[in-house]
């Protein structure tokens, strides 16, 4: 029970995240009244026809710029994992052979180098 409720509330943060223009339009359409009236930044110019769209445009500028500074620091984290990954793989690797003998040269030694691989026969 616990894991589908953690799994819908992580499908719902990725949704959300991912159509959050799609949320602003629609909380634009449904408070459309609401926003022309005390919100809007022309609703002392009525002969602008604003509507509350100069306050959708700006929700909408707000949204692509946090989307853009999500990506920016998701390309930073993905480059500092990767970076620190290599750096300490390489030491990993180094290590890890200095401790363990390859087994893999004792069964070389019992094929056949000339013999060439023949599938069997029916």
């Amino acid at each position: 029970m616990l894991n589908r409720v953690t799994a819908i509330i992580l499908l719902v943060a990725l949704v959300s995240a991912n159509f959050s223009r799609y949320f602003v339009y629609a909380g634009f359409e449904l408070n459309r009244n609401y926003i022309a009236t005390k919100l809007c930044e022309n609703r002392d110019k009525p002969w602008l026809h604003c509507n509350g769209r100069c306050y959708f445009m700006k929700k909408i500028k707000q949204a692509q710029e946090s989307e853009k500074n999500d990506e920016r620091q998701s390309q930073k984290n993905l480059f500092q994992e990767i970076f620190f990954l290599s750096a300490t793989s390489i030491k990993f690797h180094t290590q890890l052979l200095r401790k363990i003998a390859t087994p893999y040269y004792f069964a070389m030694l019992s094929v056949s180098q000339n013999s060439i691989f023949q599938p069997p026969r029916a």
